[in-house]
């Protein structure tokens, strides 16, 4: 048993499935508001990523400007979605908000290899040290950035929810946007916040995936890949959405060590969170923190 190996990647898995509940948070957070599941969250890692590399490949923009820009960037872009896509689709079946979303995702998709092309793009290099070494396992200095900047924005999205006023407000319209609205909150404004900060969170995680992997159609598989955690902790609760990432992460990385080590099947590290997926919603078919709905006739 290879002990070295199996504490390496459980320590990348707790790292990475950070990452991933920063990300899980962003699907929770426009569910929580909207009651939709939005089928582009990957599109908007992506958009994210392209931006901020364009900004630093080709404008030869400082990281420390050119993130902040990105961050702006993409929180005007999600609340440009929410009123000029989403919002003419208030009051419509939720079944038709869905396929909007998947189209949006298609249209991305289409509108980005269009201007950046097929091809992948390394990151430009933004740390000299490119990995760290703490309690004697190797981190890449981008998946300790990573972790830093998700720790700080659950803390922050903790902070949002309990204390600001727009954050208060989204907790009402999650409860009852009839009751919110006629407590005089505005449930548009609601809205298009809710895809104003899941974007930007958004843009965080694709700019960290971009950093290790480069920048490529590919990643908005991540949108997909982070589903998993979201259910699992329950779409409608952030500390699920954050748990479920943590889970998901370590589950991943575990899989990797028992396939390279016994099984020898190649592909278990991508399938194994879909495999608990399907086990967990057999079992609470609401996630593990998601509120149960129950229907009387």
């Amino acid at each position: 048993m290879n002990t070295q190996l199996l504490f390496q990647l459980l320590v990348n898995g707790l790292v990475v499935g950070t990452l991933y509940g920063v990300v899980a948070m962003s699907f929770v957070l426009i569910y929580k508001a909207t009651q939709v599941v939005n089928f582009a969250q990957g599109e908007l890692l992506l958009i994210g990523a392209w931006v901020c590399w364009a900004l630093l490949a080709k404008y030869q923009v400082p990281f420390y400007v050119g993130m902040p820009l990105t961050l702006v960037f993409m929180f005007a872009f999600g609340i440009a979605i929410q009123i000029i896509v989403l919002r003419p689709m208030i009051g419509e079946p939720i079944i038709s908000v869905i396929m909007v979303t998947i189209a949006l995702s298609t249209v991305f998709q289409a509108t980005l290899k269009w201007i950046f092309g097929v091809n992948p793009q390394p990151f430009p290099q933004i740390f000299t040290t490119q990995s760290v070494s703490f309690a004697g396992f190797q981190l890449q200095t981008v998946y300790v950035m990573s972790l830093v900047v998700s720790v700080a924005m659950m803390i922050g999205m903790a902070w949002f929810f309990k204390v600001s006023k727009y954050g208060l407000a989204m907790r009402a319209t999650a409860f009852n946007q009839q009751v919110a609205q006629s407590l005089g909150i505005s449930v548009k404004s609601v809205f298009a916040m809710a895809w104003a900060i899941s974007a930007t969170v958004s843009a965080v995680a694709g700019v960290v995936v971009a950093v290790v992997n480069g920048v490529s159609s590919g990643l908005s598989a991540y949108g997909i890949k982070v589903f998993p955690a979201a259910i699992l902790g329950g779409l409608d609760s952030i500390g699920g959405a954050v748990l479920g990432g943590i889970i998901i992460g370590l589950l991943e990385n575990l899989a990797q060590y028992i396939d390279s080590e016994y099984l020898h099947w190649g592909n278990l590290y991508e399938i194994a969170p879909f495999y608990v997926l399907i086990i967990i919603l057999m079992i609470k078919p609401y996630g593990l923190f998601g509120t149960k709905d129950i229907e009387r006739i």
